[in-house]
């Protein structure tokens, strides 16, 4: 490793000299192209080429092929002219240390940076942060911001994993981003992708085809071969580097379901054990998305501290929701439809709806309620709509306030999509800036997605080339001051003080078999939590006929509706003596 800790990417040594490593197993001579100049590199051991030279940062540079293919370097820090150009020198910039705060009063955000303000750059970002903050989010996720192809897209095909997309502005507009968040006491996550690369500029294949597994497919592209050292140090480095140069307080991992890796330990699990070491004293909220419904990355310590990860995405608990909310029983609200109750109330009690049945999950109760992150929607299910449509498109005004009730006020950790806040008519739709044969065939692969859907024509889709696409999914602030936008926000500020009053002291230490589920059927849905010191208790009728609550212990702390009405919660709660 290079004095900075890092085994790949250009860093200073001092004196003006710069290490620069590639790993090109696949090359048997690479060289270094540095503001023009060439410069042989020497080859090391298990694929690794090296030289140190002379540098200044902000220095223009590119490896060369021996077939004359220049290439930027796949741990760039900076790019400025695409994923095609050359990389700039960038020095590592170590972050000043801020102490967090607990993972139980996470309240999360999920936004993206272009469509969440007009100009969509991380300084425009910053102005938004105090209203999010006075309305009692305490935790932002940033969607990707690893540099992709195109100028404009939701991140996720990503080639540049280490450099911050110029779209958004530059790495120290970044910095500042994070750190006007920490001084609102905003916790900020980051969304990284680890399981594929993205079709445009990624050049891993041209010098070292051994980072893939030529075995192994994901649905977005070639899979990543984990069990390599490189591939490892890659991967780990990277999520060290968001949280240390960046200020990150943590990351969430994208469809780790594709991460496969049968090392022991595998790459998820070594991962998070050495970010963790690698910043003493600070806490490192981890979190995941994974369709498997696993629970051995999100154990607990015997002293309820978290070994691995934080919180896992709980798509059991939006799905069985979004049913009961709209009805619809497509894709992958299929499972669900049928009796969406039984399985709303499961994942409020214990975690996961599907805990093994039809082959799919594990065991969930014994895990914390902290260890789910619920939400009824994020950018996957909004975006992957055909038309991009919000709950407050789609749903009953009075279920959609309910349902607000039942997530906030949950135990788990509760998300809001950008934009929930006031209820946001605008779509968030799927864009991408591709051009060219790429162009067009996202679009018909768009297109091509919803053929069997019988709601809409292929050609109602809207086009995600089309930069009107992207314009249309940028949230329009004037809906705040609307009766209605002014409405939602106060409903949800009045349910987060209740939460951060009620519910979060609470939370530290609840340990496993906290809920219980005491009926869930037509509508009509009855859950305790026994949390550390206090007992929460949900009654909760979404049905449309009326009928009778089963009785709760404690005070009354919340209430949508008569109770025991159609569409009517209430939160109870019992505080030990």
């Amino acid at each position: 490793m290079s004095n900075a800790g890092y085994s790949w990417g250009a860093v200073p040594q001092g004196d003006g000299d710069w290490l620069f490593r590639l790993w090109a197993p696949g090359l048997d001579r690479l060289t270094l192209r540095l503001e023009g100049d060439d410069i042989a590199m020497s080859p090391g051991t298990d694929g690794w080429f090296s030289c140190t030279a002379p540098a200044e940062e902000g220095d223009s540079y590119a490896y060369v092929m021996p077939d004359g293919l220049v290439v930027p370097d796949p741990a760039s820090r900076r790019q400025e002219e695409g994923v095609h150009g050359p990389s700039r020198l960038t020095a590592p910039r170590e972050q000043p240390f801020w102490a967090g705060r607990p993972w139980e009063e996470a309240v999360i955000y999920e936004l993206h940076l272009g469509t969440f303000t007009e100009v969509g750059t991380c300084r425009a970002a910053i102005g938004e942060l105090p209203a999010l903050a006075e309305l009692g989010i305490t935790a932002i996720e940033i969607m990707p911001v690893a540099q992709f192809g195109g100028d404009r897209g939701w991140g996720y095909d990503g080639v540049l994993p280490y450099a911050p997309h110029p779209a958004y502005g530059s790495p120290d507009d970044l910095r500042a981003l994070v750190s006007a968040a920490h001084e609102l006491g905003l916790m900020v996550l980051l969304d990284v992708v680890y399981n594929h690369f993205g079709p445009d500029g990624n050049y891993l294949h041209a010098y070292a085809p051994d980072f893939f597994d030529p075995d192994r497919h994901t649905p977005w592209g070639a899979g990543i071969d984990y069990t390599r050292p490189p591939v490892r140090r890659f991967f780990i480095e990277n999520a060290i580097y968001w949280l240390r140069e960046f200020g990150f307080d943590g990351l969430r991992l994208d469809a780790i379901d594709q991460i496969r890796d049968p090392s022991r330990p595998d790459l998820l699990v070594e991962l998070a054990v050495e970010l963790r070491a690698a910043l003493p004293g600070r806490p490192v909220h981890l979190t995941t998305e994974d369709n498997r419904n696993v629970a051995y990355l999100h154990e607990r310590a015997a002293d309820g501290s978290v070994p691995l990860y934080s919180g896992e995405w709980n798509d059991d608990f939006h799905n069985a929701a979004h049913v009961a909310a709209t009805g619809e029983a497509e894709g992958y609200y299929e499972p669900y439809a049928a009796d969406p109750w039984p399985l709303l109330g499961r994942a409020l009690a214990e975690g996961f709806a599907f805990q093994g049945e039809g082959g799919r999950g594990e065991p969930s109760a014994h895990l914390p309620p902290a260890a789910f992150v619920d939400f009824l929607q994020n950018h996957d299910q909004v975006g992957n709509r055909a038309l991009g449509e919000r709950l407050s498109a789609l749903a009953h005004p009075e279920m959609l306030e309910a349902l607000t009730a039942m997530l906030l006020l949950s135990p788990h950790i509760p998300m809001i999509f950008m934009g929930d806040e006031y209820a946001e008519p605008r779509p968030f739709l799927f864009f991408a800036g591709f051009e060219g044969e790429l162009g067009q065939a996202v679009t018909k692969g768009r297109r091509g997605e919803f053929a069997g859907f019988s709601s809409f024509a292929a050609a109602e889709i809207p086009d995600p080339i089309d930069p009107e696409t992207f314009r249309a999914s940028t949230l329009d602030r004037r809906h705040r001051e609307t009766a209605e936008g002014r409405a939602a926000q106060d409903r949800m500020r009045e349910l987060l003080a209740l939460r951060h009053r009620h519910i979060v002291p609470y939370l530290a230490g609840t340990g496993a078999g906290s809920g219980r589920l005491l009926t869930a059927r037509d509508g009509l849905i009855a859950v305790d939590w026994q949390l550390n010191g206090a007992t929460l208790a949900l009654r909760a009728n979404l049905g449309e006929t009326e009928v009778e609550l089963p009785p709760a212990a404690g005070d009354e702390i919340h209430r949508v509706g008569r109770p025991g009405a159609p569409r009517s919660v209430l939160h109870f709660l019992e505080v030990s003596p």
